[in-house]
């Protein structure tokens, strides 16, 4: 008579690695690329007029070299004080007549208010970092984010981004609007 040889019971391993798998799915997290949230304007109309110029006092000047060094309207700029030269400009508090010029608005949920005229533009190199990049932009937008929120307190007593009603978002952003202009990267600095 033949001997009997002990078996391993291998029927629950496929049910163990379906669980496994299952686990491993639920609990990995995956890195998604959210990229810069940017709303772009409409696209122009061939048939529309052009747009009036822009006067130079309204134009804030910011240029980043392949070096990573910022240049901000003329002058040797330094990311840590980029954001409170921003709202300086936008908000022009002594009306300097350098600075952007403010008109009188009258805005639905806000009533009257002045609107800065001002446009940020920013331009960069082609060996510009993206990192140096991201900052500046980041910079900018936490300006205007600033900016808005202080309104937002201001005018309904809390910040910019706790605002649920959708008209009272449009509002603040008709007031304060994100006025960044991007050109293409050029070569800005001179020969590397």
């Amino acid at each position: 008579m033949a001997r009997l040889r002990p078996e391993i019971n291998a029927g629950s391993m496929a049910d163990i690695a379906f669980l496994l798998l299952i686990f491993f799915l639920v609990t990995t997290t995956m890195d998604v690329d959210s990229g810069i949230l940017r709303v772009l304007p409409p696209p122009i109309d061939p048939n529309a007029p052009p747009p009036p110029p822009i006067r130079e006092r309204n134009v804030f000047v910011v240029l980043i070299d392949y070096q990573d060094r910022l240049l901000v309207e003329g002058q040797p700029g330094n990311i840590n004080t980029l954001r409170e030269q921003t709202k300086d400009f936008l908000l022009n508090p002594n009306n300097d007549p350098n600075m952007p010029e403010k008109r009188m608005t009258e805005i639905d949920n806000l009533g009257e208010v002045e609107v800065s005229r001002g446009v940020i533009s920013l331009q960069n190199d082609r060996g510009t970092s993206y990192e140096m990049y991201i900052a500046v932009q980041n910079e900018l937008a936490a300006a205007i984010n600033e900016l808005r929120d202080d309104l937002s307190k201001e005018k309904f007593g809390k910040p910019f981004d706790e605002l649920t009603d959708e008209d009272l978002i449009k509002a603040i952003r008709e007031a304060v609007p994100m006025a960044i202009s991007e050109a293409e990267p050029k070569d800005i600095g001179g020969d590397r």
